[in-house]
């Protein structure tokens, strides 16, 4: 009997069917960013192909200390460079660990970005949470760069931005789905980080290559806009919904002597849009808590206060009038009379934005909330 069950079980277990289609995990390569240009009416596709040896945690020191490799074709569809980096690649690559993208301004132009997004959205293996990023220098540089102290790849500020933000909400990172939500709503335009090459950086082999956000791209659905240096686009930050936390530092002084630098958080913003016969004003609302981490003089509680609400006001507004240059409007400002009032957007919308000029916010209130400092002299809670 215990024959016949063990002839049985063989004959039934060679008929089974295994895992025949599944790939062997080291017999594949794995993308983890990509970066495309457009130069002389062709794409250029960089990808760049992670080690995952830094990933797993161990108390073994990593031997080879290179993390990735980077690839480059030319061709003049996005799916023909890939193919021609496929002549090149030893092993099946594999693209569930893609993570973000990098356009040129070039490849930004001209309404390029969405076909390109269309294309790689196209793998089923690719997902929404892509992140994009723009640049102006090289993609390869970009591309090569290491994390500080050679952490795993996966783990930098491109792959993984939303820690760092955590810590300083300077400018929001962008994926796939919510470039394609603001592309296709109201006012049809948004701001896309950019990144540079850093050398702040150092070790005891000297410099060391990283990444930093330089910027942001302001894009539509037809056209690249253009570009606003970090230091033109502090006021995004105080117009961002998603703000953990961010910094001002303020000088409050006749002679400039006296200067403080604040740690903003608890960030509420409101945006209210004040509807007229024959154009549209909008009156801004911000509530934020304040710490006071260093400064130098004696300044009071209140000085501070007016200090910090003047120059988060003043950068609010420098920020709004060097988009509108640009024919943006980056706070997106039409959007907010589209969900409150879309019967006075209609009527006063073209192409989905409403006609703005400098005069078309009509108030800025800033209110502190809570203002501490290490002093303990002037800590201080303000009733809502």
């Amino acid at each position: 009997m215990n024959k016949r069950i063990l002839i049985i079980a063989l004959i039934l277990s060679a008929l089974l069917s295994g895992c025949w289609d599944v790939d062997e995990p080291e017999r594949m390569l794995y993308i983890h960013g990509v970066g495309v240009d457009f130069k002389d009416g062709e794409y250029e596709v960089y990808a760049q192909i992670i080690d995952f040896t830094n990933t797993a945690k161990t108390e073994q020191p990593v031997t080879n200390p290179v993390q990735s490799e980077v690839g480059h074709a030319k061709g003049k569809t996005i799916d023909e460079a890939i193919f021609k980096l496929y002549h090149s690649i030893d092993q099946k690559v594999f693209w569930g660990f893609f993570s973000f993208i990098i356009f040129t301004e070039e490849a930004l132009k001209d309404g390029r970005a969405n076909p390109i997004i269309d294309n790689f959205l196209r793998y089923r293996e690719t997902r929404y949470q892509i992140w994009m990023y723009g640049t102006n220098d090289s993609i390869q540089d970009i591309l090569l760069a290491t994390p500080i102290i050679n952490k795993a790849l996966i783990l930098s500020k491109l792959g993984d931005p939303e820690n760092s933000y955590e810590q300083e909400s300077f400018i929001k990172p962008i994926n796939f789905r919510e470039l394609i939500i603001g592309l296709n709503e109201p006012n049809h335009e948004i701001a896309i980080p950019f990144i540079s090459v850093n050398k702040t950086w150092a070790n005891e082999k000297g410099g060391t290559n990283t990444t930093a956000l330089s910027g942001v791209g302001l894009l539509s659905p037809k056209e690249f806009k253009g570009y606003m240096s970090a230091d033109k686009i502090r006021g995004l930050q105080w117009m961002t919904k998603d703000t953990k936390r961010g910094e001002v530092t303020v000088k409050i002084d006749s002679n400039d002597s006296v200067e403080f630098t604040v740690v903003v958080d608890k960030l509420k913003v409101k945006v209210k849009p004040v509807v007229r016969k024959s154009d549209v004003k909008f009156d801004i609302d911000l509530k934020m808590n304040v710490t006071v981490s260093e400064f130098h003089g004696d300044v009071s509680s209140e000085e501070i206060k007016k200090g910090v609400i003047k120059e988060v006001e003043k950068e609010i507004n420098d920020t709004y009038k060097d988009a509108l240059n640009q024919n943006t409007d980056i706070y997106r400002l039409s959007e907010y009379l589209y969900r409150n009032n879309f019967k006075a957007w209609k009527k006063h919308q073209k192409n989905g934005k409403v006609e703005l000029n400098e005069d078309s916010i009509q108030n800025i209130n800033v209110k502190i909330k809570k203002l501490k400092s290490q002093r303990k002299s002037f800590t201080e809670t303000i009733d809502k």
